[in-house]
Formats: C-alpha cells, structure tokens, sequence
C-alpha cells in the first residue's frame, strides 16, 4: 500500500491544499482545518472501507520566504508515503525561486490482521486465532489484509489482544534441511530455468543458501519456499 498511486496523489494534493495556508500562518486552526476538509474529500479515491489522515507540519520558523503566487507540491525521491514523510513544496510562480520541505504525516486506516485474543510466543496461527480490524497501515509494516495470509506461521513473541500482526512477529520458516533435493529456480532478465539440486545448508525463509546442482556446480541464492531456492542471474 505504501506506493499506491491514488494515495500518493491525495498526499501530495493535501500537501498542496494546506501549503499556502502553513506558510501564512503556520499555527492557524484555519490551516489545520483546510488539511481536514482536503483529506475527507480525497476518501473517493481511496479504496472501500479506508479512511485517510494528513497532518502537515509548519515550515521552519526561521524561513524567510519570499511571496509566491503558485506553490507546488512533490514527493521527494526515496521518501515513503505512508507514515511520517516529507513532501517538498517549490515556488514556481514568484520573483525568488525556492525550495523546501515540510514534515508530514500520513495514516490511511483500512482494515488489516489482528489478533483476537492474547496468545503467547510460539503459538501456531489459525483462521480462529486472527481476525479483521481496523489498522493504521502507515505505522505497521508488512501488515496484511487477508487472514489466510498467515494461517500456519508461528508467533515470535507474546501478542496482546487486537494487536496489529506483522512480518516481524512471526518465525522463519525453515523450507528444508541440508541435504534434501531441492528445486533450483535461476531467474535472469526474462527467463527462468528450473533444475533439481542438493541442499548444502538449512533453508531458512528468506536466507541466502548454497545448492549444488546435479552437474556439480555450486550456487548461492535465497530459500523463498518449500524445498526451493531461487538464484538470481
């Protein structure tokens, strides 16, 4: 969800909306209302059963910024859009050119994984144990939208009740063991090719392994499923 174009578009348009307001007088509830009204109108575009939040902070006090007739918004590269981010805002109709950047927040509530009731570390997950609830997908990561998506994994640590599920409280799952044959997938620009292989160490989710293939020849990538390990080209 992180780079969803319709959020990314309501972000940078509620950046826009609430831009001109913040750089006239950045701790006017005006602002901070205009911001509001933008992002409730922006809920269109989002998905069914979402719900978005932009709080935008005021520039730096100590700016001198000369008058603009027409600021405009953008994403600097690398910055996320989800969570607290930052957008840029560069005058493109004014006598000074000038560039900045304001802290901003943004928190897209929709429906995600939850766990039901307390469960402790080591538990196996089940369809029971989990259920749908609304989250702030801006400050949960790997988070996911479907139950059956983590059907079968175990807890790595205690989980409160109604507490967000995320990749980082499950185990790895071990794929295979060293030694058992295992489906080679090497993957280049546009191709695929698969052949069977021997396991030279324990396949760990996620983990760089090294295989040997039925020539003999040794490779290094990563177990990404039951007895797979896929090398990248």
């Amino acid at each position: 969800m992180d780079n969803h174009p319709a959020l990314i578009a309501c972000a940078l348009a509620l950046a826009g909306a609430s831009a001109q307001a913040q750089l006239e007088a950045p701790q006017s509830d005006a602002a901070q209302a205009l911001v509001m009204q933008a992002a409730h109108s922006a809920l269109g575009a989002q998905r069914s059963g979402a719900r978005l939040e932009v709080q935008v902070g005021a520039p730096d006090p100590r700016l001198r910024l000369a008058p603009c007739r027409r600021v405009e918004p953008y994403l600097p590269a690398g910055h996320r859009v989800l969570g607290r981010t930052r957008v840029g805002l560069r005058c493109v109709e004014g006598t000074v050119a000038w560039n900045i950047s304001l802290p901003v927040t943004v928190s897209l509530f929709a429906p995600g994984v939850v766990v039901r009731d307390a469960l402790p570390a080591g538990t196996r997950l089940t369809a029971e144990h989990l259920t749908l609830a609304e989250i702030d997908w801006g400050v949960v990561s790997g988070a996911q939208s479907d139950v059956q998506s983590w059907v079968g994994r175990e807890l790595s640590r205690p989980m409160a009740a109604g507490t967000p599920l995320q990749s980082t409280d499950l185990r790895q799952r071990q794929w295979f063991a060293a030694g058992e044959t295992v489906q080679i997938v090497a993957r280049g620009a546009g191709f695929a090719v698969a052949t069977e292989g021997e396991a030279l160490s324990h396949g760990v989710e996620g983990q760089p392994v090294r295989v040997r293939t039925s020539l003999g020849r040794l490779l290094s990538g990563r177990a990404t499923a039951d007895r797979t390990v896929e090398v990248a080209l």
